[in-house]
């Protein structure tokens, strides 16, 4: 189904040429009818023409962001079907070794382990492209309730630990006293759990992940997230919060995922009357995330 953005996009520029239309009609008949004179018939001829140029313009501006959008679209289906069938396969492979072979404990406890890491990969995409589709249906978060951020934070530091099996080292926690927000606490979870995942993922092995909670400006609770990643190109800084949104290059290539991560980030934070951005020295200098929601007041 078309979004009621694209719908009123695509209503825009059916109305724009419907009128390019007419003015050019009503152009031709009047000249002909009442035999305007030849500079006003070269003026309003003048007038046609940019307005035509511009109807143009706008209708190449248009085509080409759908063209993008489409673009995005196929790379979204190509991500998720790679991170839907991965998992499955592997799955499906490693029950069918134990249904048809003998396996020994250690194996098949190895065996167990793996289809259980394949069952929560599956589960953590599904949930993704559902709690997009929430976001975007909704503009209120559903289930508000007082949460203290630097707790929330910490049990997301030690989930990332586990999920991505590091060390304490690699993510160094530095909590603030207690900061009282209202939020949904499911959205938030979502939002820091995205934000550690992606540190993570795009640092590699040598990840060296630093978390800090803080109070901003006497009335937000701020949560920063920096990383020894690639770094970002400043033109990339806001692009990649985009719906889909995957950058170029090697390391993103190496790095498997949907494009939805840090588009619920900013969609959550929004959601909570707050924001959320990126911040980068550039390639190879490593890039910060920050999110923040209002204090309880």
């Amino acid at each position: 189904m078309i979004g009621h953005g694209r719908r009123k996009s695509i209503a825009f520029f059916i109305t724009l040429g419907v009128g390019l239309i007419l003015v050019t009609l009503l152009l031709y008949i009047g000249g002909v009818a009442f035999n305007w004179r030849a500079g006003i018939r070269l003026f309003l001829g003048i007038v046609l023409l940019a307005v035509i140029i511009a109807g143009v313009v706008l209708n190449t501006i248009f085509l080409v962001r759908e063209i993008r959008r489409n673009e995005q679209h196929d790379a979204f289906i190509n991500a998720v079907t790679h991170e839907l069938k991965t998992p499955i396969a592997s799955i499906r492979l490693y029950t069918e070794t134990l249904q048809t072979r003998s396996v020994d404990e250690a194996k098949r406890k190895e065996f167990y382990r793996i289809i259980l890491q394949d069952s929560d990969r599956l589960l953590a995409t599904i949930e993704q492209i559902l709690r997009t589709g929430r976001i975007g249906a909704s503009s209120r978060p559903a289930n508000i309730s007082t949460v203290n951020l630097p707790d929330v934070v910490a049990e997301s530091v030690q989930r990332a630990r586990v999920l991505h099996h590091t060390s304490n080292d690699a993510i160094q926690y530095h909590p603030s006293e207690p900061l009282q927000i209202l939020g949904d606490l499911d959205e938030v979870r979502a939002a820091l759990s995205n934000l550690l995942d992606n540190a993570l993922k795009y640092s590699g092995s040598e990840a060296q992940v630093l978390v800090e909670t803080a109070k901003a400006d006497g009335k937000y609770a701020r949560v920063r997230v920096t990383d020894n990643g690639p770094g970002i190109p400043e033109p990339e800084l806001k692009r990649i919060f985009k719906r889909f949104y995957r950058m170029s290059g090697p390391v993103a290539t190496r790095v498997k995922g949907t494009g939805l991560g840090l588009f619920i980030v900013r969609s959550v934070a929004k959601r909570h009357g707050g924001r959320a951005w990126a911040e980068s020295a550039g390639p190879g200098r490593g890039s910060t995330f920050v999110i923040q929601f209002p204090l309880e007041k």
